[in-house]
């Protein structure tokens, strides 16, 4: 088929009498009207990580004014990495003491991994650090001295 003719076919200008871009199981299931079932086994990420406890949230506050929703997601149990590099230095002063408070009061641990950035984990998350990821990794598979 030339590729005037598949642009006409494509435009609906001419019938396209090119059948063999179609197999018979998807024509088939179009005519049912399934085609578009899901397998049950699929899930959505989103979905999963959730019914997993393995969501983290990133946040960039503008102002003070946003320290409600990283209370509110921490609350939830939801890790959250605060990103204080956009605000002025007052008010990340506060959002930090707020975050502070806030894991103190639910029990969790405040971290700092880098400049103005910190990381929120409630009390049921383990949280790894560089040294003991690579101390676990010097006497392990991965030595190569």
């Amino acid at each position: 088929m030339g590729s005037v003719r598949k642009a006409s076919a494509w435009l609906g200008l001419v019938e396209d009498s090119d059948e063999r871009y179609y197999d018979d199981e998807y024509a088939e299931g179009a005519e049912t009207g399934d085609a578009w079932v899901t397998d049950p086994r699929v899930r959505v990420a989103s979905e999963s990580a959730v019914e997993q406890g393995r969501r983290i949230a990133t946040v960039s506050p503008d102002s003070f004014r946003d320290a409600r929703g990283i209370g509110e997601l921490f609350r939830d149990g939801v890790p959250v990495i605060v990103n204080l590099t956009s605000m002025e230095p007052s008010d990340a002063k506060r959002v930090v003491d707020f975050a502070a408070g806030l894991t103190f009061g639910l029990r969790g641990s405040i971290e700092r991994v880098a400049t103005r950035v910190f990381l929120l984990s409630p009390s049921d998350t383990q949280v790894v650090s560089g040294e003991a990821a690579s101390r676990s990794t010097q006497d392990g598979f991965f030595n190569q001295s």
